[in-house]
């Protein structure tokens, strides 16, 4: 099943009143989701009254529930204490999205460490190999560790660097964010070539089911030279990309990813935008 979201609150959920998270799964619902990514992204603080009632209505509603592990988390760190916190925050995410009913975390993979691109590719594979060890050894083992793409250009997470962290284990999965790849190509992903050569070289890297059923952030983002600035909405006509052209490609190719929508306030009514040219292009 495909399936769309937002992550994290829009405006309009504060807006209508509500209070707790808890109460996300109902809204989301009223407009077609099925998908709701929980972030994360300052420290993993969960506490298990919260996670129960989340997952309790997620399970009513029919949504699907991802995490964004922190965002200091640094794979390919200089400073090996770094990265063993980095493993530590992987293994709390885990278990967070466990508690959730959820089985997938998105990890942005961090700098460079003050090394080359492939040296620095080489010590995060490793890292995220022994993150996925100590998930084993305390029963996680069907979570799913998302390595994203990243937005700027100084940052450890282009395209084929993701598709090589995704070889260390066959449980694995992309995070595809196609703002972050349009921005740091300053504009070119956004054609349907564009987007069949990437989805093309996903199969070939790791297979039919992983490019059938990846995990994607999209948004406008704003870039500059160095790569992403910030976040737009679906209503920026000057940034892409344009969903239309991969949400056709999706539905043709019968492809079932999550795509959570990260717009800036507006992410739950361009999550929906998103779910709507899927399904035109069905």
């Amino acid at each position: 099943m495909t399936r769309f979201g937002p992550a994290g609150n829009c405006d309009r959920f504060a807006a209508a009143g509500h209070k707790s998270t808890v109460d996300i799964p109902a809204f989301i619902a009223g407009y077609g989701l099925n998908a709701y990514e929980y972030q994360c992204g300052r420290g993993v603080r969960l506490s298990d009254t919260t996670a129960e009632a989340l997952r309790k209505n997620a399970e009513e509603y029919g949504i699907q529930l991802s995490l964004h592990a922190p965002y200091f988390i640094s794979l390919a760190s200089e400073d090996p204490q770094k990265r063993e916190n980095s493993i530590r925050y992987i293994l709390d995410s885990a278990d967070a999205v466990q508690r959730l009913g959820g089985t997938r975390i998105v990890v942005h993979p961090g700098g460079l460490g003050g090394r080359s691109r492939e040296e620095a590719t080489a010590i995060a594979c490793d890292t995220l190999r022994r993150a996925q060890q100590q998930l084993d050894e305390v029963g996680l083992s069907q979570v799913n560790i998302c390595p994203e793409t990243m937005g700027k250009i100084g940052q450890l997470g282009n395209f084929e660097e993701v598709l090589t962290m995704c070889a260390v284990d066959e449980r694995f999965l992309p995070t595809i964010d196609f703002g972050h790849l349009n921005s740091r190509t300053h504009g070119q992903m956004t054609t349907t070539a564009d987007y069949a050569a990437l989805l093309d070289r996903l199969a070939d890297a790791l297979g039919s089911d992983r490019a059938a059923h990846f995990h994607s952030h999209f948004s406008k983002i704003e870039y500059t030279e160095g790569g992403e600035k910030r976040h737009l909405t679906f209503e920026d006509a000057v940034y892409g990309p344009d969903p239309e052209p991969l949400m056709e490609l999706i539905a043709k190719r019968g492809l079932s990813p999550t795509f959570i929508c990260e717009s800036a306030g507006t992410q739950t009514e361009d999550a929906a935008t998103l779910q709507r040219l899927w399904m035109q292009g069905a």
